[in-house]
């Protein structure tokens, strides 16, 4: 849709998943409150569900949503395309979103860009920032370019070697799809009770397809987003067999599993869900220890905002270490081990 001016507030698409808001939602509110903010707009939480599932949408003004919209319909019950881009689309044509902002999950890179069609407006997808340019733009001859107010969404090009700024600067609603695990959940320190869900009724919903059954993938390491602990591994491990080093490190935390770079899964020593880095998960935990990781860029974007970062590597100038908190130049091999043993150690010692 053209841009009009009387675009009404930021929207954020809350995921949910068998009745249960998935975390990508709450990270995605932390981000629309900040853009809301700078826009002196309100926050919209936008839910989508039905038949036996239904949400507690409680949770999503503790994070900071100003108004809530829930569409309850049957048909909306599991996931499929055209009923749940149908009912964005009336929602974004009904409230004129000035921005709008899906997880890039599996269902958020499905059903954005359909929305971005039947809204007539651009999408910028996998993002891994968002800005409301402050400043605006000028040409090289000084005249104004582009006013200020619009969103900078930032996302990979090229294979992640560098980053592209885009903008959405005539259409509305702004709209992009954003990393799981790249934005922080940010509790609204003064959240409004008083929020009550507003039931909008779209009309016309119908599917083109009739899900038959749901087989659901169980893995039985956790998944590398939920970890508050993340023993990490790449080129410098030597091998798949040796990946069982680190299972035995991680076995020593609570909340921890394994992980790695992008050149362990293209050798095929660990399956794709495990990569951290630009192509892979963006991660954020309490603890993350790298070992025979060298530092590529773009897998230092993945995890460089860890609380605590230990390196292990045998070579010293490698660029992980300039990230790390702690460096300990060494072959990870021969570490790991030492370093479980430390950790059992002190353990039984607290237990006596």
């Amino acid at each position: 849709m053209k841009k009009t001016g009387k675009e009404t507030g930021v929207f954020v698409f809350c995921e949910q998943v068998d009745g249960q808001i998935q975390g990508s939602a709450y990270e995605l509110l932390g981000k629309g409150k900040e853009l809301a903010k700078d826009k002196n707009m309100e926050l919209y939480a936008v839910l989508l569900q039905g038949g036996k599932y239904k949400c507690d949408t409680a949770s999503l003004a503790t994070y900071g949503a100003d108004h809530i919209i829930v569409v309850d319909d049957p048909i909306l019950e599991t996931y499929t395309t055209e009923p749940y881009a149908e009912a964005i689309n009336q929602i974004v044509r009904a409230k004129n979103p000035e921005i709008m902002i899906f997880a890039a999950t599996a269902i958020g890179r499905d059903l954005a860009p359909t929305v971005a069609c039947r809204v007539e407006t651009g999408l910028t997808a996998d993002c891994t920032g968002l800005a409301i340019d402050k400043e605006g733009e000028k040409d090289a001859k000084g005249e104004v370019k582009f006013e200020p107010g619009d969103l900078l969404m930032t996302r990979p090009a090229f294979g992640g070697n560098l980053m592209a700024m885009i903008r959405c600067h005539n259409n509305r609603p702004q709209m992009s799809t954003v990393r799981p695990g790249v934005m922080q959940r940010i509790p609204d320190p003064k959240p409004n009770p008083a929020v009550k869900p507003e039931m909008f009724s779209a009309t016309g919903l119908k599917k083109n397809v009739e899900v038959l059954d749901i087989v659901k993938k169980v893995s039985e390491r956790m998944d590398i987003l939920d970890a508050k602990i993340l023993c990490s591994g790449g080129r410098g491990m030597g091998g798949p067999e040796n990946f069982k080093l680190l299972e035995e490190l991680a076995a020593e935390f609570k909340d921890a599993t394994i992980s790695c770079s992008r050149a362990v899964v293209d050798a095929g020593w660990l399956p794709k869900d495990r990569q951290v880095g630009q192509t892979g998960k963006t991660v954020r935990p309490k603890l993350y220890i790298a070992c025979g990781i060298s530092g590529a860029i773009q897998h230092l974007a993945g995890m460089d905002q860890s609380d605590c970062i230990i390196a292990i590597n045998k070579d010293e100038s490698a660029p992980i270490f300039e990230v790390a908190d702690y460096g300990l130049v060494g072959d990870a091999l021969k570490v790991i081990p030492q370093l479980t043993a430390a950790i059992k150690s002190h353990k039984a010692a607290l237990e006596v």
